[in-house]
Order: C-alpha cells, then structure tokens, then sequence
C-alpha cells in the first residue's frame, strides 16, 4: 500500500468533516475482461502482486531519505495508563483521542510515548489514503505530517513517481481519479503499534496495518484485494507536535488467509462508501 501500500487516510470523496476517513468518522483506541472478477471465488494472493510492486516503488522513495537526527533508546515517562498498556498490549491507554485536525489530518498529539504511537497511526493511514494519488491533497498530506525539512525533499521525488504512467497502472487517469463506474480503493488499518524508541525529542514507532489497494469496477483487472505490511517512522517532537522524519516498510506479519468468500465488486464499493475511517489512539 504504500504510501498507502500504498503506499489508507479514507478512499473517495471527503467525510463530512473534511477529513481522509471517508463519511462516519468513528474515534477508537487502538488496542482494537468482462464480467466480474470478484464474485463467487476465493481469491488468491497473488491477484494484485503486479499491482503491490508497481505501488512499492514509492515506498522506496521514503526510505531513501536519511536524516541525522536519530533519538537514544529510553522508555516513556509517567506510569498508570501506559504501565497497562505495556503488560496488556490490546487494553485502552485511558488517553482521549486528539480532537484538533491539519488539512482534515488529526493532529496535536500528546507529547509522550502513546502520543509518538497515536501519530504514527494516524500518519500511516493518511499516507495510505486515496488522497496520495492526487497532487494537492498528497502535497498537503507531506506537509502536514512530515517536518519541514522532509517534506521539502520528498515532495519532488513523489511528484516524479506519482506520474501520469504510473496512474494509468492503477486504472487511474492523470488526475488520480478512477473511470467513471469504478471506484479506486486505497486504505490503511492499523492492527497495532510498537514504541522502539522514545525520548523528548524523538520517537521510532512501528505500525503493524493491513492495507487495502485495487480497483472496483465490473471490468477491472486488478480487484480489492489485502495486504499485510508493518511500517516504522521516525518521528520528532517538532513544533509541538509529532512529524515525520523518515519511513521503511517491510512485508508482514501475515495471518494465514481464511475461506471467506470474496465479495462482489458492488459490495466492496458499497463498503467503502459507508463505512468510514477511524482516528487511532494508543
């Protein structure tokens, strides 16, 4: 997904807030060829394989830029809420979700480990959204969420790969939108996060998501399908909140795939536009 391996914040229009989560913001704590190719079957895997290599090379790009300015190993002060976070890891922190929001991002995170966690959440659904696919809303995705400095270096070589080509492998034409009776699907599920890293200044965090990529479309070639990935960030306390400095991605951990039938490309469209995105709180 990246970027929303996208490489999802939301797919389709905006929410009614405004927001990359599509309609019915709901907040939660994290503990928590003709014809239609989706119908009837079970499908495999590697239905969308050439569609998550293609998609993978933005994922490069994050890694690719380095920064210096790495945080020392220590753990996150004060105890209560986090100390039963730690000894049971799907158990609510007691923190609120943030309430504040930057280009329809949350934003204003605690200043604290489970506040680095709820960040890295939150930016890695952003950069999983359909919001990536087109030039504005990505620029504003970079620069809300990455420091100054990153998003000047990254803004470029995304451009460069977000290009017309590259679109049109996606089904999407130059502006990033699908044909007209598709719809382009492209989210982020956080599963869970992992403080590495914690200090006052900085903080490395990793997101275990499942991401969701393709098209739905009566004649789409490359339908809905699921991947399991985990993504780090390393972030920095910059301005009073949490940014981005740099991210990698790696495959997995993947469960074993189930016998659930695969829905129609009707349903999963149907889906998508009801069922809205989340604000993620550790």
């Amino acid at each position: 997904m990246s970027l929303g391996d996208e490489p999802g914040y939301g797919d389709g229009p905006r929410g009614e807030d405004g927001g990359y989560g599509g309609s019915g913001q709901t907040r939660t704590r994290l503990p928590d060829r003709p014809g239609d190719v989706y119908g009837g079957a079970r499908r495999g895997r590697s239905a969308s394989r050439s569609l998550v290599t293609v998609v993978g090379v933005v994922v490069l790009l994050i890694a690719a830029i380095a920064f210096a300015n790495r945080s020392d190993d220590s753990s996150s002060s004060g105890g209560g809420p986090s100390d039963k976070a730690r000894t049971s890891p799907t158990a609510a922190s007691g923190q609120h979700p943030v309430e504040s929001k930057t280009a329809g991002i949350p934003a204003g995170f605690a200043h604290s480990g489970e506040g680095a966690e709820s960040a890295a959440a939150n930016y890695a659904v952003a950069l999983g959204s359909t919001g990536m696919f087109k030039t504005a809303t990505r620029h504003d995705i970079v620069n809300t969420i990455y420091t100054s400095d990153a998003a000047g270096q990254l803004q470029g070589p995304m451009d460069q790969a977000y290009s017309a080509d590259f679109l049109s492998k996606l089904g999407l034409d130059a502006g990033g939108n699908p044909p007209a009776g598709s719809t382009f699907v492209s989210r982020t599920i956080p599963v869970g996060t992992k403080l590495q890293q914690y200090s006052d200044t900085g903080a490395n965090v990793s997101v275990w998501y499942m991401g969701l990529i393709g098209m739905s479309g009566q004649t789409s070639t490359d339908p809905v399908s699921s991947t399991w990935k985990t993504w780090t960030f390393e972030l920095q306390w910059d301005s009073g909140d949490w940014k981005i400095v740099t991210g990698s991605q790696k495959d997995g951990p993947a469960p074993v795939p189930g016998d659930d039938k695969a829905a129609t490309s009707e349903e999963i469209s149907k889906a998508i536009e009801e069922y809205g995105g989340f604000t993620y709180a550790r």
